[in-house]
């Protein structure tokens, strides 16, 4: 019977697998690609056996989980949940970067808090949505360049691109097809903040034929979930 570190290192090696091949296939250099490993509601131990196994981005969706497993676990650590003004406060004193900034009120808050920030600035990527439902997060493309130009003119806080999570029920070619148009047209106004955090274990592959650069990546790696409480 496998352990545990096998387990993960073989679902590693086949995720990376496909990274390798969706690159080649859409004449994308791999180093554009950064994997995410998303550890929600899985112990600490696995994201330290990613550690061991060469992962140092790591994902979380609940303030408290990345709050005590980037105690435990050093690497880079990306806040992608729906963003809680509340939680704001722990969630800049850990997280590296937030991926889902979708309001102005929410940037005021990152703002004030960040305006004392130690060492790198906290990157920002800001969720956009691509179907216009309340309850999953993001704002509409034709809002991204005024709250990116608060994002800009922010201190302590860096820009990176955009983020974007595939409908329910849409096929995710057609979604991230979508999604390529915006982020091009996002990208020609802000040169500087190219970055695209897209695609999950569903979707990854079709993500990186998009032109993602920031994959977050769970289940395919650590396996089936617990049902969240």
């Amino acid at each position: 019977m496998s352990t545990r570190k096998e387990e993960i290192a073989h679902n590693l090696a086949l995720v990376r697998e496909k990274i390798q091949a969706s690159a080649q296939a859409a004449n994308r250099n791999l180093n554009e690609i950064e994997l995410i490993a998303v550890t929600k509601t899985f112990p600490a131990s696995d994201a330290r056996i990613l550690h061991e196994l060469g992962i140092r981005d790591f994902g979380e969706n609940r303030d408290s989980e990345g709050a005590a497993k980037s105690q435990d676990v050093q690497g880079r650590w990306h806040f992608q949940g729906q963003i809680q003004g509340n939680k704001l406060k722990s969630i800049t004193k850990w997280a590296n970067f937030i991926h889902s900034l979708d309001s102005h009120d929410h940037l005021e808050k990152i703002a004030s808090l960040c305006k004392e920030r130690q060492g790198e600035p906290l990157g920002i990527f800001i969720q956009v949505s691509l179907d216009g439902a309340h309850g999953r997060g993001g704002v509409p493309a034709q809002e991204l360049t005024k709250l990116a130009d608060s994002v800009i003119s922010t201190t302590g806080i860096q820009l990176m691109g955009l983020m974007a999570v595939a409908p329910l029920g849409v096929e995710a070619d057609k979604a991230f097809t979508e999604l390529a148009v915006i982020h091009g047209a996002f990208s020609a106004n802000f040169p500087t903040s190219t970055a695209l955090s897209a695609g999950m274990s569903g979707d990854y592959e079709s993500a990186i034929s998009h032109g993602a650069t920031h994959i977050r990546v769970g289940s395919s790696i650590l396996g089936s979930r617990t049902p969240e409480m």
